[in-house]
């Protein structure tokens, strides 16, 4: 069986020598064989088993994260926390604070209200009770062009296209949770976190109806031109089908940030006098009131990865960069520490392109070959139970938690999945039957890739190399 290639060759000689198998799987999808980049390779073994355009460069989707998540573990360790730090302009004296508070963020990616919360609580019993200045936050450990959230793909109110932001929380998005009332006649909307300047205008009518529609029938609108914003629900809504969520953003970062801070201090008992504000204050050289530590890299990676989350993915990179290069980040610091990271880890990153790092891009490029160094690079770190781990887990959780499930493939492959419009790609490791890992790269660029050609070619690939 001529399943070896000894060189990249022309297209159709690395077609024609892959198993027939593979070769019937992409015919059966109309895709041309230039179209498909393939590597898979025994871990441990010198040669791969097969290939296909090997050293074609591809988008690659989500599967960047790879690279990424491996640059930002290899470099920074699965210790690393991200400090949000809390300073005073003043002393504060019987719980008074007669000055400001600065609260200065370094893009912790895993910060969530429950974390925010519990910084207020700190911050509250450090004995700080009143502010009678002003709320400082101070983001300037990003240095970042402004970005149009909808500049990708015309969606800016989707939670996977917010921009990075140094003091992000929950990544700027808000959970609505649409809740019809048990008898059926009215429809609650209630959101979170529940923003107190953010008013829900509900316009939704209660219907009887199937449950599979996009949305169940909702259209959401935001109005930003009132005061207070607003987000208006308006639609059918079949109430038979039970409770709906819903993760959308609503406003800037900046009002999310300035309306959650007061929900919150205000949930602790403590009192604000002035305004919460963005800002940079200099001179701050007293011990800080307060240093929040982020949770660890190592669990921040499987949010990223399991997750395919875009934001907390960009947060790596970005601060990869400052770690390496000095702050403030800056994309182009991030860049360049991925690609000098993964060099030293054995990587050919010529010719690669990694954008912003998450492939929420057009631009990004890797090759089947550089994917498949970098999953080899993966299992060689010492971090590697930590990379592993990241990845979804077939018919478990994550992007794969409802593929490859009730099946003997279930739980034995932990991998990276991306998708985009005209791009489907996974890569990651496989447990096969016989007990071996075994690497696997396929990147898929067509115009049908999307559209279900991708998917079904990877179920092809991913039980061949599982039976082998």
């Amino acid at each position: 069986m001529l399943w070896i290639l000894l060189s990249a060759g022309p297209v159709t000689a690395s077609f024609v020598l892959l198993p027939e198998t593979l070769q019937a799987a992409i015919r059966a999808e109309n895709l041309p064989a230039d179209a498909v980049g393939l590597w898979v390779q025994r871990v441990g073994d010198p040669a791969p088993l097969v290939r296909l355009n090997p050293r074609r460069s591809f988008n690659p989707a989500s599967t960047i994260k790879l690279a990424t998540t491996l640059a930002a573990l290899s470099e920074l360790g699965p210790s690393h926390t991200w400090p949000t730090t809390v300073y005073a302009t003043a002393p504060v004296r019987d719980g008074v604070l007669k000055g400001d508070l600065v609260l200065r963020g370094t893009g912790d990616p895993g910060m969530v209200s429950e974390e925010h919360w519990r910084m207020l609580g700190a911050l509250r019993r450090t004995g700080l009770r009143r502010i009678e200045g002003n709320v400082y936050l101070d983001t300037s450990h990003f240095h970042l062009p402004l970005e149009d959230p909808g500049a990708f793909d015309g969606q800016p109110l989707r939670a996977y296209n917010q921009p990075p932001h140094a003091l992000h929380v929950n990544a700027n998005a808000l959970r609505f949770h649409v809740l019809p009332d048990p008898d059926g006649r009215s429809i609650r909307i209630e959101s979170d976190p529940p923003l107190p300047g953010l008013k829900i205008v509900n316009e939704l009518r209660g219907v009887q109806g199937g449950c599979g529609g996009w949305l169940r029938g909702i259209r959401y609108e935001v109005d930003n031109g009132s005061a207070p914003p607003r987000v208006v629900f308006s639609g059918d809504y079949p109430v038979n089908c039970g409770a709906y969520e819903l993760l959308r953003t609503a406003i800037a970062p900046e009002s999310y940030n300035r309306e959650l801070f007061r929900l919150h201090w205000g949930q602790w008992g403590g009192e604000l006098q002035g305004d919460v504000r963005y800002g940079v204050l200099r001179s701050l050289n007293d011990p800080p009131l307060l240093v929040h530590q982020s949770r660890p890299l190592g669990d921040i990676i499987r949010v990223a990865n399991k997750w395919s989350s875009n934001v907390v993915t960009r947060h790596l990179a970005l601060t990869l960069g400052a770690e390496r290069m000095g702050p403030p980040a800056t994309v182009e610091k991030s860049r360049e520490a991925i690609y000098e990271v993964l060099a030293g880890l054995g990587v050919d990153v010529g010719g690669m392109i990694v954008d912003n790092g998450s492939g929420l891009s057009r631009h990004a490029r890797m090759t089947p070959e550089q994917l498949a160094q970098v999953l080899q690079a993966g299992w060689e770190s010492p971090w590697r139970p930590e990379f592993v781990s990241s990845l979804a887990i077939a018919g478990l959780d994550g992007t794969l938690r409802r593929r490859f499930s009730n099946g003997p493939e279930t739980g034995r492959m932990h991998l990276k999945t991306g998708h985009l419009n005209q791009v489907s790609a996974v890569a990651g490791y496989v447990r096969n039957r016989s007990n071996e890992d075994v690497m696997v790269v396929l990147l898929v660029n067509h115009p049908t890739a999307h559209q279900g050609a991708g998917t079904n070619l990877q179920a092809a690939v991913l039980r061949w190399v599982h039976d082998l």
